[in-house]
Order: structure tokens, then C-alpha cells, then sequence
């Protein structure tokens, strides 16, 4: 029981820290949701693209712009493990009887949480706008939908995690979350299909674990049908493996408290 209110209460706190921070929240949600409108239409009206299995650019990017604002999500609230640290209030935490492990878990849910909340808004802000087929239902692609984006915020935030126990500054953090995630998020099918590509592009494509994401998102939504696609089956047997294994990484090493930049 005193595990439980030791994890949900630091899980509060960044929950409320996020709330409160009303410029993260909005950039959050309307630098994706800005995204999707002017490259979406741009791409859909100026160029006509005619490989898409849906025809509409804008909706083949919703999913696409789902897996960036995970992303983003997982950078900005594992930054708070750095202002924490730097602030003192990381020590005075993980002084109490509690393990360390308990303290970064209260603060890793908040981060999945936060991730899974800002993502399902992009979601369903942009469905009512875009012409998805929905080839399994809406229920069950809504229910499709939530799960994969649960699994890649917690494979994300064991990223963010086993990087923040190891690089002692906020600006190395940010350089090298950047420096893994974004590659790894053009190359995904985000923002085109993967399928047509050179084979060391689509090499690259099938072992990257977010195109795993970005196909599940497309089946549940986008997709008029299974053809061309992993299947949801590949999809959530790599995603729930690698977030297991990924989140697990993030908390085999407690980080150290010193200060960023010394």
C-alpha cells in the first residue's frame, strides 16, 4: 500500500506539472495537429500522390502524426527527470524509505500516461475530418488504436529512461533522444508507405520497431484492407515484446544525482 501512494502520488505531480504548463500541453497537441493539416492537404491537393492504398495523403499521415506526438511526448516529460534533479527535489525523493525504482516508476507512468493522452487527442481530433475506412469497425478500431498507442509510449518512455540514467546533461539528453528518435521516425512509414522503397531503405523500414506502430494505426484507421500491411498480429507481437524489454532497460539503472552541465 505504501509503494502504491508513493508512485501514484510523484504520478499526480507530473500529471498536474504538465497540466499547469499550458505551453508544453498546447505545442504538444497543435504542432502534430499543424502538421497534418498543411503537409496533408499540400501533398493531397498539390501532388496527387497515387500510391496510397486509401488515396488521401492527409489520412495516410494521421497515424504518422499519432507516432511524432508520442515522440514528442516521451522527450518532453522525461525532461522533467533532468528539472527535478537540478531543483534538488529528485534527492529529497529518493531519500524516503522508498526504492529509487518506485520513485522513477510514479514518474515513467506520468510520462506514458501524459504520451497515450496527448496522442488519443490528436487521433480524435483529426478521424471526424479525414475519410478513414475503419476496415474493423469503428469500436474495434478505436480499441486497435488505444492499444498500440499504449505500447508505444511505454516501449518510448523506457527509451527516454535508459537515457536519462546515463547522460548526465538536458542538453545531451535532448541531442541524442533527436539524434535516435527522428531518424527512426521518417523511416517508419509515417510519412510515406514503406513498400515502394530502395530494398536498404526498406530494410531499414522492417527493423525499425515505430514502423511497427505506424502499421497498427493504419490497419485500425486508415487501411481498406490487410494487403501490403505486417498485420496486426506481427504489429503487436514486436511492439509488446519491445516495450517489455525496452521499459525494463529504462529502469536497470538508477541515475544518478548530479548536477546538468557539471
Amino acid at each position: 500500500m505504501k509503494t502504491f501512494a508513493a508512485w501514484s502520488a510523484l504520478f499526480g505531480r507530473d500529471i498536474r506539472a504538465v497540466l499547469r504548463s499550458r505551453s508544453q500541453l498546447y505545442s504538444s497537441i497543435l504542432t502534430p495537429l499543424l502538421f497534418l493539416i498543411f503537409l496533408g492537404n499540400g501533398v493531397s491537393e498539390g501532388l496527387s500522390p497515387s500510391k496510397l492504398r486509401g488515396g488521401s495523403f492527409t489520412a495516410y499521415l494521421v497515424a504518422g502524426t499519432v507516432v511524432m506526438t508520442s515522440v514528442f511526448s516521451s522527450t518532453f516529460s522525461s525532461a522533467s527527470f533532468y528539472r527535478d534533479r537540478d531543483t534538488g527535489v529528485m534527492r529529497m525523493f529518493l531519500s524516503s524509505p522508498h526504492s529509487p525504482r518506485v520513485i522513477l516508476l510514479g514518474k515513467s507512468l506520468a510520462g506514458v500516461a501524459i504520451g497515450v493522452i496527448q496522442a488519443l487527442i490528436v487521433l480524435l481530433v483529426a478521424a471526424p475530418f479525414v475519410d478513414f475506412d475503419w476496415q474493423y469497425g469503428i469500436p474495434a478500431g478505436v480499441l486497435i488504436a488505444v492499444a498500440t498507442v499504449m505500447l508505444l509510449n511505454i516501449m518510448l518512455n523506457g527509451v527516454a529512461q535508459a537515457f536519462a540514467s546515463r547522460i548526465q546533461s538536458m542538453q545531451g539528453f535532448h541531442l541524442l533522444m533527436n539524434l535516435v528518435l527522428f531518424p527512426l521516425l521518417f523511416f517508419s512509414g509515417a510519412f510515406f508507405p514503406v513498400d515502394n522503397l530502395p530494398t536498404w531503405l526498406a530494410v531499414l523500414a522492417h527493423v525499425n520497431p515505430l514502423s511497427y506502430a505506424v502499421d497498427a494505426l493504419e490497419l485500425a484507421a486508415y487501411a481498406p484492407s490487410s494487403a501490403g500491411f505486417f498485420g496486426l498480429a506481427i504489429d503487436f507481437a514486436v511492439l509488446i515484446v519491445l516495450a517489455g524489454l525496452v521499459y525494463a532497460l529504462g529502469f536497470s539503472r538508477v541515475p544518478k544525482l548530479t548536477w546538468s552541465g557539471e
